[in-house]
């Protein structure tokens, strides 16, 4: 990646996420919240106070990427909230995890790094 789309993507990131507090702090959390869907569709099938988590975690974490001029955070962040929609959304998965949460479900593959 070239420095300067770095630098542009950054200051991209800096400027979202102050809107994103600022309209927050301006109209209100409801206003943001309304908007979500829009932004991130999957968020529909979040429990309402799971969205609550997303939208404070979302808030934050933009802030924070935003200060360290790195975008992963955020990108970590909405992959994360998009696997807990996807667990939500199907009935028979979230049974299976939700059925025992003691229960050990075998081993966990290591992450694929290379995306």
């Amino acid at each position: 990646m070239r420095v300067d789309q770095m630098y542009a993507e950054a200051q991209v990131v800096d400027f979202t996420a102050r809107l994103l507090a600022g309209l927050i702090g301006q109209l209100g959390a409801e206003a943001v919240r309304a908007a979500l869907p829009s932004a991130v569709p999957w968020v529909t099938f979040l429990p309402e106070s799971d969205r609550e988590a997303f939208l404070a975690e979302l808030v934050a974490v933009a802030n924070g990427a935003a200060a360290l001029e790195n975008l992963a955070p955020l990108a970590i962040l909405l992959t994360q909230w998009r696997h807990s929609a996807e667990l939500y959304a199907d009935p028979a998965l979230l049974d299976l995890v939700t059925r025992d949460p003691e229960a050990d479900l075998g081993p966990v593959p290591p992450p694929d790094i290379a995306q």
